[in-house]
């Protein structure tokens, strides 16, 4: 196999598996709390430094909102087998970034990552994520550039992959549908708070030999599991959330 097509082989089979991957993370990431120099009280710096975190993580689900609320239909899919594009998306966030959604997820992750206070843990994060969405991305930009052709290629010569350049935006050509929004984005809601919670957990239980909670944690996890057991209700049970 040639190397050229073993990358765009290993980008498809992340695509696949891209919900799951990220797993492989978590040695690094127990590792990191164990090493967590924040100690174990909430108090001061500390939970600044948590608060930061958090407001990271939540500007990559701002960028997947704007992303999924504005792009028109049969596009930003969230199916891992059967990539569709019924149209070329190159407005709103897709004017600045030819992959918002994996730069949001970027952020999401990196939010995670800074949140122990370990140096190292942020670093080997983002040199995983580049290389990973970097992969997916070419395997994607390979199907885009076989559907769309020349259209394709003018806005991937103009638009950045993920760095984003806020000069070219155009607004988007699709009103913003919070049916979709709310129809997909309580996963990585509750990912975001569940992740944070089991984090604060785990530096806890590492630092002083025993399980305990935080209470502005067990608040952020408690209201992110009744939104996504509460939306997850609307959309198998009525057609609430179907923006299509």
């Amino acid at each position: 196999m040639k190397l050229l097509d073993h990358f765009w082989h290993s980008g498809d089979f992340l695509f696949r598996w891209r919900s799951y991957f990220p797993v492989l993370l978590l040695p690094a990431f127990l590792m990191a709390l164990a090493d967590s120099p924040l100690g174990v009280g909430p108090g001061g710096w500390a939970r600044a430094w948590q608060m930061g975190c958090l407001l990271v993580s939540l500007s990559g689900l701002a960028v997947r909102v704007l992303t999924v609320g504005t792009a028109p239909a049969g596009t930003s899919e969230r199916s891992t087998t059967d990539p569709r594009a019924s149209t070329l998306t190159t407005t709103g966030t897709y004017s600045i970034v030819r992959h918002p959604l994996y730069l949001g997820n970027s952020l999401i992750v990196l939010g995670l990552a800074c949140f122990p206070g370990a140096w190292y843990l942020p670093v080997m994060v983002v040199l995983a994520s580049l290389l990973y969405h970097e992969r997916i991305a070419a395997r994607e930009e390979r199907f885009l550039e076989e559907r769309f052709g020349d259209e394709f290629k003018r806005w991937a010569d103009a638009v950045p992959a993920l760095m984003p350049s806020f000069a070219r935006y155009q607004p988007p050509t699709v009103t913003f549908r919070w049916q979709r929004v709310l129809g997909r984005e309580f996963h990585a809601l509750f990912v975001i708070g569940a992740g944070f919670f089991a984090l604060d957990i785990g530096r806890r239980a590492l630092l002083s030999g025993r399980l305990s909670f935080d209470p502005f944690w067990t608040a952020v996890v408690a209201v992110a599991g009744v939104v996504f057991v509460a939306l997850m209700a609307i959309k198998k049970s009525t057609t609430l959330l179907k923006a299509e």
